[in-house]
């Protein structure tokens, strides 16, 4: 990631409340790797100074830092074994902990009344240096509005690390308002969300892990701070804070993959459908599509797995033509549905091989999502 000095010392002998120690545990292991040969990406780096004791995880990716009030007799550096850690922390029997670092042993010695653990640990000078926030220009981001367009398009990022870009979200500062776009190439989602103040000029490719934690330990903040950097972004809520990578390329002109007319538009009860498609989907295993009809008066859907069983349950439906019938992911079908805020959802249909798009009463959120071909 990006040079910071840092302090790489000997010797750190702490006293740090059990719970506020866990707690802050908890954030930051969510930035340990858990993919890598290199060891010291999966420790927590331990840095005691000016009776703090600042904890900071990273896998390359991402990097969580946060810190805690500690006693401290000696300063230093160290880094162990991040998830080992937590794990003990979190099953102390005492309310203070105290945690030194026996350099000529290579340990750390953790203690809590009468439990004693020695952890052996990483070579500190071999932690990734990582971005320094303090002499970083911050700006202030409505935390509302980021976490809920984060929510709304985080689930259509693509998992397939085989292509990085579609592992991102597109995030995109405009006048007034935060765009969001994401898609793994079968769906897509768009959500544009107003906000007050002046926004920083951004766009950017941001891992949607890295945004999908930011809204974890934004969630109960009352602030949100964002740094920029050439290659990096940085978000601070409460005390914490998130390094994220910028991902190189080019995102999907996502506006030219939503059609511009449709053949057919519902105004469905957005619950009463999920409820449907949930139970029904409960039959659309082994990759079967959820198959959707479209008759006059009357919406069915249908699920069978061979060998399983089949569901089948209709609702009524402002539908008048002639039938139609198109196959959806079930999993992506349910995820559009929960993703529009709305009593009522647009149903807008091409034909059973075009894309479908879901939205709600107004058109700040788009969900389209590509349909599976149905055999016979």
């Amino acid at each position: 990631m990006i040079d910071s000095e840092i302090m790489v010392g000997t010797g750190l002998r702490i006293t740090v409340a059990k719970d506020e120690l866990a707690s802050k545990l908890t954030t930051v292991a969510r930035g340990v790797s858990t993919r890598t040969a290199v060891l010291v990406l999966g420790g927590i780096q331990l840095r005691a100074e000016a009776g703090r004791l600042h904890l900071a995880a990273t896998d390359m990716e991402v990097s969580l830092r946060s810190s805690v009030d500690a006693q401290v007799t000696d300063e230093g550096t160290v880094v162990v074994p991040g998830r080992l850690l937590l794990d003990i922390a979190r099953s102390l029997p005492d309310s203070d902990v105290s945690i030194e670092h026996r350099p000529e042993e290579a340990v750390v010695v953790v203690s809590s009344g009468t439990a004693t653990y020695r952890l052996h640990t990483y070579s500190a000078e071999d932690f990734p240096r990582l971005p320094d926030v303090e002499t970083l220009p911050l700006h202030s981001i409505d935390r509302d509005a980021l976490v809920e367009t984060i929510s709304r398009v985080g689930r259509s990022a693509s998992r397939d690390e085989s292509r990085p870009v579609l592992t991102g979200i597109l995030v995109r500062f405009e006048p007034g308002k935060v765009v969001m776009a994401a898609t793994d190439s079968y769906r897509l989602a768009v959500k544009e969300t107003l906000v007050d103040g002046t926004l920083p000029d951004l766009e950017a490719i941001i891992p949607a892990r890295a945004l999908q934690e930011l809204a974890r330990i934004a969630g109960g903040s009352d602030e949100l701070q964002l740094g920029l950097l050439e290659n990096h972004v940085v978000f601070g809520a409460d005390g914490t804070w998130l390094t994220t990578r910028r991902i190189d390329g080019q995102f999907p002109n996502y506006r030219q993959l939503l059609p511009e007319q449709f053949e057919h538009e519902l105004l469905l009860p957005r619950e009463e459908l999920l409820e449907v498609v949930r139970r029904v989907s409960l039959m659309a295993q082994r990759n079967s599509p959820l198959r959707l009809r479209f008759a006059e008066g009357e919406l069915t859907v249908s699920a069978v797995t061979q060998d399983v069983g089949e569901a089948r349950e209709s609702l009524p439906a402002p539908f008048a033509a002639d039938p139609l019938e198109i196959g959806f992911n079930a999993e992506f079908l349910r995820d559009g549905l929960e993703s529009v805020d709305a009593d009522s959802i647009k149903f807008k249909l091409i034909s059973p091989l075009r894309p479908a798009v879901l939205e709600g009463d107004t058109p700040d959120y788009v969900y389209l999502i590509m349909p599976i071909r149905l055999a016979g």
